[in-house]
C-alpha cells in the first residue's frame, strides 16, 4: 500500500472514541446548562453542543456548538476557546482519563445544511402540488 493511499484512507471511529466524546459532550453540556461559565459573551444564550470528535489517540477533540435560534456564532465560538483552560480543568475533576485532551471549540453548521435541505424539498413538494393543482384544472375545462 502507498504512502498516499494510506493517508487517503479513513479508519472508522473506535469505540472508545465514540464513548469518551459522548461523555465530554454531557459534561460540557452540564456546564453550560449550570452557569458555571461566567463570560458575558455567553452570558443568557442558548448553547447547544451538538457533537464531540476525538482524535485516534485521544489528545484533542473537536467540540461542535450552535446557538438555539441562530446567531452569532463568530462570538460563541471565540469565547469558549477563551475559556478552554476552565473547561478542561472542570472536565478533568468529573471525567477519569489518563491524559486530558485539547479542546477546539467550532461552529456547527448541520442544523443550517438540514434547514436549507428542508426548504429545498418543500419549495419541490409546493412546484409538485402546483403542476397537479394545473393539470386538474386544465382537465375540468375540457
Amino acid at each position: 500500500m502507498s504512502r498516499n493511499s494510506f493517508l487517503t484512507s479513513k479508519k472508522p471511529t473506535s469505540q472508545r472514541q465514540l464513548r469518551v466524546g459522548e461523555e465530554l459532550r454531557h459534561v460540557l453540556a452540564q456546564i453550560i446548562l449550570h452557569g458555571e461559565l461566567r463570560d458575558p459573551d455567553l452570558e443568557g444564550l442558548p448553547i447547544t453542543i451538538s457533537e464531540v470528535r476525538i482524535s485516534p489517540d485521544l489528545s484533542n477533540a473537536t467540540v461542535f456548538v450552535s446557538q438555539l435560534g441562530g446567531g452569532s456564532s463568530d462570538k460563541i465560538v471565540q469565547a469558549l476557546n477563551r475559556a478552554t483552560p476552565f473547561l478542561r480543568h472542570q472536565i478533568a475533576g468529573r471525567v477519569h482519563l489518563r491524559r486530558m485532551p485539547n479542546l477546539s471549540f467550532e461552529y456547527d453548521t448541520s442544523f443550517d445544511y438540514a434547514e436549507r435541505i428542508g426548504n429545498i424539498l418543500q419549495d419541490v413538494n409546493q412546484e409538485k402540488l402546483l403542476k397537479a393543482t394545473d393539470a386538474d384544472q386544465s382537465g375540468d375545462q375540457d
